[in-house]
């Protein structure tokens, strides 16, 4: 993966490590859980309560051989973040989180734009992968309009294991979108 990279928008990504932990922890939970994420669009506060991630999840994405969590920074503050991980003939892109309060303004685009040219240019993958709850419509829309197709393959969502939230629905699972990158 590369190092360090200054776009002309005035971002930095890099590759986290140890010492991101936190910044990234707290990232992520602002843009989906409490009162904190519904100050951009992508809160998922009124289907799930509690944590989305934790220190440790975090970590086991930044330590895996095979999985690169990107941090993006403007100005020396980390403002997003995503996962890319290999596998074989595709790359998956998760834990994409954008400060709140930046939302809309489209910073997310630059993120997954250069998420895939990451991803094309370190592992030659053909397709990127992503999984988001089915029920997020406008979430879905949105990646849609960066050209992602909804499979209809679904799995289901981890009830009982509270490290990724508390459901206040029943009806939860995750939809599979692809993306060709060639």
């Amino acid at each position: 993966m590369e190092t360090a990279a200054t776009t002309a928008s005035g971002l930095t990504f890099r590759d986290a490590t140890d010492a991101d932990v936190d910044v990234l922890v707290a990232l992520v939970e602002s843009a989906y859980r409490g009162d904190s994420s519904r100050a951009g669009w992508t809160t998922e506060a009124d289907i799930l309560e509690g944590q989305r991630t934790d220190p440790e999840g975090v970590l086991d994405v930044i330590k895996s051989p095979d999985s690169r969590l990107l941090v993006v920074e403007r100005d020396g503050r980390t403002v997003a973040c995503c996962q890319l991980e290999h596998r074989g003939d595709h790359a998956y892109f998760g834990m994409f989180a954008v400060s709140p309060t930046l939302q809309g303004a489209g910073l997310g685009k630059l993120v997954i734009a250069e998420a895939e040219r990451r991803a094309r240019a370190t592992w030659g993958v053909a397709e990127m992968h992503m999984t988001v709850i089915d029920v997020r419509e406008d979430l879905i829309a949105w990646y849609e309009r960066r050209g992602y197709r909804r499979t209809g393959r679904t799995s289901p969502f981890p009830y009982g294991d509270d490290r990724f939230g508390v459901p206040q629905r029943t009806d939860l699972r995750f939809e599979l979108l692809v993306k060709p990158l060639v």
